[in-house]
């Protein structure tokens, strides 16, 4: 194991938890909640005794320690950082303190140093992204556009022909634009006509973030091209694309290592395991609290609400490292698993950016009803999007399908056939006028304004998002710890206390259902596949 490094601590709470609005849902009677003390010593082994414990005080609590790491650590958590180690040993002394066992495992994974810089006719370096499928390289050379457009609104196809290259200066570097074909062809077409390296610059068609900031290109697959492939902002691109200008662009491959840390509350039995899981790191330009600070926070706060628990499953958290590069950490301890481990997983659940500002409330859409599937969704994950729909419907809380893409961390566990749900608040899609209707917040503004960007801090999450979804994890956490026969099959033991579960779930909002095309529920963060 690595060396540890000593964990920061919270402060106290965040002034604005102690003063949640009123139309926070409430899923409880009404009844004078236990002292903090109580539920720290009590076994939470009822619904009724668990959701009054589990609070979104103490999700900020953990929320304002990751802020004190990342504000310690050049105001980030990424993976390969001292933030993200500091994240890993908070993680762990948590859950030691809570008496869980807790597990660092260590993956490694390929990896690039990555920079680039102009020489002339200015000096600046510039963000940029290797390309998935990139070569590696070292290369100072002119740099030529290649059929760009930096006149709104910016419509282009460079370097989608090979034509495009026509007279194209062997050697040199190719500046292509987002847009109108796939990043692979662009690539692969600058590398047949003799290019040195490619930059892939952003298309700054709109004002949107995502179509100005340094991209992350995926070139389809491994080794793709030979020579370096980088993408950066339209910003760098407007200045490289000016006459006379050379730069240095250079791609170097090592091997990373990261760690995933695996919390366990030990059950009756111990091959009928219930995981759940959030991604513990932050991207390089901020402290990522709720991508995913909100995820991770909220797991740790119902682990140490169920400290005193004995359940009858086995219950496992995962905090996953590298999941910014493209879901690393959750499928390289997937593929550390033998096939008896996994199938000893009954279910797993993820929980990825679940406090979004300007939020909506996402349950996995695994039974279809509103997003066809683009991957095969495993049988029994139906009754996991039913569990937490029947919180939401306690809580009179409304809610909406989330896309079933597979791409965030419950990925390489539906590749495996494990059945998976989880919880999402929407990231950097735009919310409509109905859903500022059915949840709030401001229509025409990004669910996550600061998704990806240095002001996720813990002024950017929503205690009402939270809270609700908190209670929505400890709810299926705790039944499926008691049994899992609805996914699985696997009979179990009956939740002592008197609570009443709905026989039926209010439904869907359908808000994304008319000319969505359901963007509004990509939890991903692998590297955009295509050029529009």
């Amino acid at each position: 194991m690595r060396p540890r490094t000593t964990a920061l601590r919270a402060g106290t709470v965040a002034a604005a938890a102690g003063s949640l609005v009123a139309a926070t849902v409430a899923v409880l009677p009404a009844q004078a909640a236990p002292a903090q003390q109580a539920c720290d010593t009590r076994t939470n082994n009822t619904y009724s005794k668990l959701l009054e414990c589990v609070r979104v005080e103490g999700v900020v609590e953990h929320l304002e320690a990751l802020q004190a790491i990342a504000d310690a650590n050049d105001d980030n958590r990424a993976s390969e950082t001292p933030g993200y180690d500091a994240s890993v040993d908070y993680v762990v002394e948590t859950l030691e303190d809570a008496g869980w066992t807790a597990e660092v495992v260590p993956f490694t994974y390929a990896a690039a140093e990555v920079s680039l810089d102009q020489l002339s006719p200015v000096t600046a370096g510039y963000p940029a992204n290797d390309a998935t499928g990139t070569g590696e390289g070292d290369v100072t050379a002119d740099v030529v556009p290649v059929d760009i457009n930096l006149t709104p609104p910016r419509a282009n196809s460079s370097g989608c022909e090979a034509s495009d290259f026509a007279g194209f200066p062997v050697g040199s570097i190719a500046l292509v634009q987002r847009g109108s074909c796939s990043f692979a062809i662009k690539a692969l077409n600058a590398e047949a006509a003799g290019a040195a390296g490619v930059i892939i610059f952003n298309q700054g068609d709109t004002d949107a973030v995502d179509r100005n900031n340094a991209i992350n290109p995926t070139l389809g697959g491994d080794d793709i091209v030979d020579i370096p492939v980088v993408g950066t902002t339209f910003a760098a691109g407007e200045a490289l694309a000016q006459a006379g200008s050379t730069a240095r662009l250079v791609v170097d491959f090592y091997d990373a290592e990261s760690y995933n840390v695996i919390g366990e509350l030990a059950g009756k039995t111990d091959d009928n395991v219930v995981m759940a899981g959030a991604h513990l790191d932050s991207v390089p330009a901020g402290p990522g609290i709720n991508d995913n600070g909100s995820g991770s926070a909220a797991l740790l706060e119902l682990a140490q609400q169920l400290s005193k628990s004995k359940p009858n499953n086995t219950i496992r958290f995962a905090w996953w490292g590298a999941e910014e590069l493209g879901l690393i950490g959750s499928t390289e301890w997937v593929e550390q698993r033998s096939e008896e481990e996994l199938d000893d997983i009954a279910l797993y659940l993820n929980f990825d950016m679940i406090g979004s500002p300007n939020y909506y409330l996402g349950v996995y859409d695994a039974n279809e009803s509103s997003f066809e599937a683009p991957v095969v969704v495993p049988e029994g994950s139906e009754d996991i999007e039913q569990t937490l729909e029947e919180y939401f419907t306690l809580a009179g809380a409304p809610y909406d399908d989330s896309e079933f893409s597979g791409r965030s961390d419950y990925q390489a566990f539906i590749e495996n056939g494990i059945p998976s749900g989880g919880l999402f608040t929407g990231a950097e899609v735009i919310k409509t006028e109905e859903q500022e209707d059915i949840w709030g917040g401001t229509a025409g503004e990004q669910f996550d304004p600061c998704y990806h960007l240095a002001c996720d801090t813990i002024d950017n999450v929503s205690l009402e998002a939270l809270e609700v979804n908190t209670g929505a994890i400890a709810y299926a956490v705790l039944t499926y710890a008691a049994s899992t026969e609805g996914v699985n099959g696997v009979s179990g033991v009956k939740i002592p206390g008197k609570f009443s579960v709905p026989t039926e779930v209010d439904g869907p909002q359908f808000s994304f259902v008319e000319g969505s095309g359901g963007g509004g529920h990509d939890h991903s963060h692998d590297h955009e596949g295509d050029a529009s």
